[in-house]
Parts: structure tokens; C-alpha cells; sequence
């Protein structure tokens, strides 16, 4: 039930070129930092990463993208790194977008064992049609583009059917957590995480408060540790250093 890694690098071990990857976090809001930086001492390659968005320039899953890990991303955000948006305007990233709330079910379903689910969100659009650009070409030209999904009527309502997403591995971060894996996610981290570690065949956690089984309460753990398999343990100088996306202040 000891689930506790002794290292950032023993914690991502076994994530090899070509893996998949569930990343929780939302901007750079409860983003494992910690753990994409030892991924990237690893020097894994050719990652195909499933997150809301890919980072920023310079921070977050950014690094991974800067430094050409990233093969594929399926998020629904990508507007905030101009990296991103040159590397898969010139053909060297594949890109599935797809709306926010259905990325988080299509992560949830795949926790939960449902292969796929009808949603109205995307009906009546390339979304459900088909042809959203998931490659260019080096030219311009599309290269690879999403195929047509099926559409279903229910109740006098169109719905559209999308695929659970289950990888081969999740990384998350959590404010608390317990060597068996439990885990809480604190206000706006509270996120992606959660549904990240879900559809994580092996899930790695960095926890920046490490309580012993027990402490946590039932009704307070946000993720049962049946969905955890690998546990990180913070320095309080890890668990501190929090980026802040885009700073707004005001004169006095």
C-alpha cells in the first residue's frame, strides 16, 4: 500500500519514447512542475499528451513542447504559447482540439471503464463533421484532419459521440496527500487533476503536504488512492515555487 517514491527521477520511470500522457492542471494552476521537469531530464521523446492546454512559453508541459518532446497534444486550449502555435502551424506537432467539458468527460469516462459517451456539445460543427486541421503540411496544407464523428437523435436533440482517452501514464499534483495515494486538490488546482489521474493506466502524484494514512477525513479526499500508483513527496521550496500565468495589479 506504500506507494511513496524516493525522487522526481524514480518517479517517472518507465515513461519511455512514444508514451502517452495525461497532465492535470489548468494554465499553470496545479500543474506538476516537478515532475515534467524530471520528465524532460529523462529525455523521453515523441510524447503524445493529453491536457487542457500545453503550458506557456517557458513553463508547464512549455518545456517539454520548447525542447520538441511533444509529438501530439489533444487539449482544448492552445492559445496562450506562441511555440505551440508555430510548431503545429509548420507541421511538427499534431493537434486534436476539442471542448473543454468534452475533454474532461472523454477523461472521466476513461477512468471509469465507459468507452464513449453522446454529448451536444460540438453538434453541427467540424467537431462532429469532421475536417478540424489535426496536421499541416510544412506549406499550409492540411495534412491530417479529424474524421466525422456519428450523431445520434434522443429526444428531438442531436448528440454527438466521442471516445473515452485513457494513457499510459497521468501526472497530477495535489496539495495533500497519503502514502497510499489519497489525494485533495486545493480551489482552482482542483482542475484537470483529478480526471487526469483517472485515466492514467499508472498515475504519478506530487504532493506538496504528505499526511500518514488516516489523517485525511473520508469526506475531504477528492481522489481515492485506487487511481494513484506512485506518490512524490515535495520539498517545501518544490511545493512553494507556484508560477503566476499572467500577473494584474494596479497603482496605489
Amino acid at each position: 500500500m506504500d506507494k511513496m517514491v524516493a525522487s522526481p527521477e524514480a518517479a517517472v520511470t518507465g515513461i519511455e519514447d512514444g508514451a502517452s500522457l495525461a497532465v492535470g492542471g489548468f494554465g499553470l494552476s496545479g500543474v506538476p512542475d516537478v515532475l515534467v521537469q524530471a520528465l524532460y531530464a529523462r529525455g523521453s521523446d515523441g510524447l503524445s499528451v493529453v491536457s487542457n492546454n500545453c503550458g506557456v512559453d517557458g513553463g508547464g508541459l512549455g518545456v517539454l513542447l520548447a525542447a520538441g518532446r511533444i509529438s501530439r497534444v489533444t487539449g482544448s486550449y492552445v492559445g496562450g504559447n506562441k511555440e505551440f502555435a508555430r510548431r503545429y502551424l509548420s507541421g511538427e506537432l499534431e493537434l486534436e482540439l476539442t471542448p473543454q467539458g468534452t475533454l474532461a468527460e472523454r477523461l472521466r469516462a476513461g477512468g471509469c471503464g465507459i468507452p464513449a459517451f453522446f454529448t451536444p456539445a460540438g453538434v453541427g460543427t467540424l467537431v462532429a463533421e469532421g475536417g478540424l486541421p489535426w496536421r499541416y503540411e510544412p506549406d499550409g496544407s492540411v495534412a491530417v484532419a479529424s474524421p466525422p464523428k456519428e450523431v445520434r437523435e434522443y429526444d428531438g436533440r442531436s448528440y454527438v459521440l466521442e471516445r473515452a482517452i485513457t494513457t499510459d501514464f497521468a501526472l497530477v499534483r495535489a496539495a495533500r496527500g497519503d502514502r497510499h495515494g489519497n489525494l485533495v486538490f486545493a480551489k482552482a488546482a482542483r482542475n484537470f487533476n483529478p480526471l487526469a489521474a483517472m485515466a492514467g493506466q499508472v498515475t504519478v502524484a506530487e504532493v506538496e503536504e504528505l499526511v500518514e494514512p488516516g489523517e485525511l477525513h473520508p469526506d475531504e479526499i477528492h481522489l481515492p488512492g485506487v487511481f494513484v500508483q506512485r506518490v512524490l513527496a515535495l520539498t517545501p521550496e518544490q511545493a512553494g515555487a507556484k508560477a503566476i500565468e499572467r500577473r494584474t495589479v494596479r497603482s496605489t
